[in-house]
């Protein structure tokens, strides 16, 4: 057992009401420790910068291939992606899947995607008062993504953002929100499996080549489709959650948005500390391989570690002003909001791509953002806006 002076909590963060304001209670885990553990659920919680930052870079010690929820039972479904997969199996399929999402691979999308997104956003003006999530964040992964993996027109695309909401449920604990999901995983997985078979998916799209490296025995067949599943949840929600956030922050804080529309160079880094402040993952697990102290705990092999990645981006032993929007903020850049290390998000060169373009459109275009009072979404992993009235003020 481990040592037996590690702090533990009764805290719950899968309640309505912490997935709703989180930020108190993962105050509460920091202040109790650099690793404590959530009796709830049998897992140990990592909330500190630090030690969530250490344990994602040392991938042998805490692994990803046994699954990285909180619910072995699901833990032992998600065999295959590169998300929860360990070296060197992870190499090869991260690679394939990221020869596509590299900042590289994506240049000859960039004068497509500023267009598109100047368009959207002289049609948000135009329209008056909008939804941030559905009529902004949606709007770039719904247009965009199905077209590069080579979806069919009249098949899956209505479907997808259930899709990758059930995903991303699904490594919480086994409660009403995971429950729920299961038969649109179920929905998920036949479509994936039939997209996995030869000549469903258009000829020369990103899926199509992934098809084509299993007939070449590059990949299992049997793998395919969470391979597929990795170019969609990726580009789905984190990118929503993102991009709805980018106004919710910009419109309530005015001065900052004064200064990006001064100073449009900051675009870059005002992506940066809207990710940090608001990180579109709360946190994934993972699996200690052999007895390891991880900051002053001593934990055994075997135990289940949950690394808050919201918590981290908050944490005053690392941030001055945490809680502060700073869009000149210096150290912006080392936010943990799309993970890090060899299983950092394997989609965050486009949904960098997507922001910096939507904020150039608004930069250029926009004089005042104007907001309600955000709703906030309830779902397991995905820390995010439900709706959030706008108004941009050309």
């Amino acid at each position: 057992m481990p040592t037996l002076d590690i702090p533990r909590s009764a805290i719950d963060l899968y309640t309505d009401a912490s997935i709703i304001d989180p930020y108190d209670d993962y105050r509460a885990l920091r202040d109790l420790g650099p690793v404590v553990r959530l009796d709830q659920y049998d897992v140990w919680a990592a909330a500190r910068y630090d030690e969530v930052y250490e344990a994602l870079h040392d991938h042998e010690s805490f692994i990803s291939g046994e699954g990285v929820g909180i619910t072995e039972q699901l833990n032992k479904a998600q065999h295959g992606s590169s998300l929860t997969s360990d070296p060197p199996y992870h190499d090869l399929v991260r690679g394939l899947v990221a020869r596509h999402l590299t900042p590289k691979a994506l240049r000859e999308f960039h004068t497509y995607i500023q267009e598109w997104a100047d368009k959207l956003v002289d049609e948000l003006i135009a329209r008056g008062e909008f939804d941030a999530v559905t009529d902004f964040g949606q709007a770039f992964p719904l247009a965009l993504v199905p077209d590069l993996l080579g979806w069919p027109v009249d098949e899956g695309r209505e479907r997808l953002l259930d899709w990758a909401a059930a995903g991303f449920n699904a490594f919480g604990p086994l409660n009403e929100r995971t429950r729920a999901g299961f038969p649109l995983l179920q929905e998920m997985g036949e479509f994936l499996h039939r997209m996995s078979l030869p000549g469903n998916l258009r000829p020369d799209s990103w899926g199509a080549q992934l098809v084509a490296d299993a007939q070449d025995g590059k990949i299992a067949d049997e793998l395919l489709p969470a391979l597929l599943g990795d170019f969609l949840a990726p580009s789905m929600d984190t990118s929503v959650s993102a991009l709805s956030s980018m106004l919710w922050l910009f419109g309530a804080h005015p001065g900052q948005w004064d200064l990006l529309r001064s100073d449009p160079a900051l675009i870059p880094n005002a992506f940066n500390e809207i990710v940090r402040l608001e990180s579109p993952l709360r946190g994934f697990t993972r699996l200690l391989t052999r007895d390891r102290a991880l900051g002053e705990a001593e934990l055994t092999a075997g135990s289940r570690v949950l690394l808050l990645y919201g918590s981290a981006n908050r944490d005053e032993r690392h941030w001055q002003s945490p809680e502060t929007f700073d869009i000149t903020r210096a150290a912006a850049s080392g936010h943990l909001g799309f993970g890090h290390g060899i299983h950092g998000c394997v989609g965050q060169a486009l949904s960098r791509l997507e922001g910096h373009s939507l904020m150039t459109a608004l930069v250029n275009r926009v004089r005042r953002i104007e907001v309600g009072e955000p709703a906030w979404r309830l779902h397991n992993t995905i820390r995010g806006i439900d709706h959030l009235p706008v108004v941009l003020r050309a």
